[in-house]
């Protein structure tokens, strides 16, 4: 464990953009689950590992991979990983309601990266065309989430039908959406049918939960406070330069863990996270990437309680802190690398 005084000189070292001898070397073992198999998505993670950010302050972090088969709440629950990310908002509200002692500590997604696609020129190229659509293609979550928030706001049940994660559908119907993620699903049609499809950000349009947050056991907040600290500030420098330094390393531990993704892939979600904000914009801008506020939280339960995703009364305010984010952290280094 690490002093007050040596976290202190830690995030002096890291506005100088230094790593300082003096410091404990690694020696806290910390496994942080991902939400999928590697891809540019989890970059500011392989980052802060790349670059030694994690183990300038005592963390010897272990990134897990997720995947179809991976449930990293059963592992944090059972004590064999130490921190993991969310999706959104909803699933914290849900652990909430299941009185799950996980509380999440940071947003690193601003915006939530998922999209509806639909064909160019067949009269669905506007969010409000959309609500006409004869068919969207949405998967079981999207289901019993966002979509239940659409129909709040105008769609219906009559246009949906399943997603099984294949695109043949959509691309057979020329009059029909189809759900995605603004990181891969638009490179994935050019790739395979020729034509860049229309994208609608689902956060443009009012669904404004954050997303890919990092959650942590309570018991770890009361125990371990300053590892926690650690691995936020961490991961918030990893994402900087990640986004805006010399991401080299980290693309090439991505590409070891995940032999299936290209540079192709890896960049074009990076330019796509850049482009529409997805890690950096609103109050990351100004508090720092990982940014949380309490207006925003309670705004997106209220529009989830009208859509009747989720109940009224839940002690939502309890399923996350604020405590290690919003101090500004890697600001300085960022007007450095973009040069501001």
């Amino acid at each position: 464990m690490f002093s007050g005084e040596k976290l202190k000189l830690f995030k002096v070292c890291w506005v100088a953009l230094l790593f300082c001898p003096m410091l404990l070397q690694a020696n806290e073992k910390v496994k942080f689950g991902t939400n999928w198999v590697a891809q540019a998505e989890h970059g500011g993670f392989y980052q802060a590992f790349a670059d030694g950010t994690y183990a300038a302050c005592g963390l010897d972090v272990e990134i897990v991979p997720g995947g179809p088969n991976v449930n990293n709440r059963a592992l944090l629950l059972a004590g064999r990983i130490d921190f993991m990310i969310d999706g959104n908002l909803l699933q914290s509200f849900n652990a909430r309601k299941e009185s799950i002692p996980l509380k999440v500590i940071a947003s690193i997604f601003q915006r939530e990266p998922q999209i509806l696609i639909t064909h160019p020129g067949q009269g669905l190229d506007t969010w409000e065309s959309l609500k006409t659509a004869p068919v969207l293609f949405i998967g079981n979550g999207g289901f019993h989430s966002y979509f239940q928030w659409m129909k709040s706001i105008g769609f219906s049940d009559s246009q949906r039908r399943p997603y099984h994660f294949n695109s043949a559908p959509f691309l057979a119907n020329r009059k029909s959406g189809q759900q995605g993620y603004i990181t891969a699903e638009p490179l994935v049609i050019e790739q395979i049918a020729s034509f860049t499809p229309n994208v609608f950000l689902l956060a443009d349009y009012g669904f404004d939960t954050y997303s890919t947050m990092l959650v942590t056991m309570e018991k770890t907040l009361q125990n371990k406070s300053d590892v926690v600290q650690c691995f936020v500030d961490g991961s918030i420098i990893g994402w900087v330069n990640f986004l805006y330094g010399d991401r080299n390393a980290a693309v090439t531990l991505i590409k070891e863990d995940n032999a299936d993704i290209t540079d192709r892939t890896i960049q074009f979600a990076i330019d796509q996270m850049k482009k529409y904000g997805i890690v950096d914009s609103g109050d990351s801008l100004t508090l720092g990437i990982g940014a949380m506020t309490n207006e925003r939280v309670q705004n997106f339960y209220q529009k989830m309680v009208i859509a009747k995703v989720v109940k009224p009364g839940l002690d939502f305010g309890s399923a996350y802190t604020l405590e290690y984010i919003n101090k500004g952290v890697g600001l300085d280094l960022k007007k450095k690398l973009a040069g501001l």
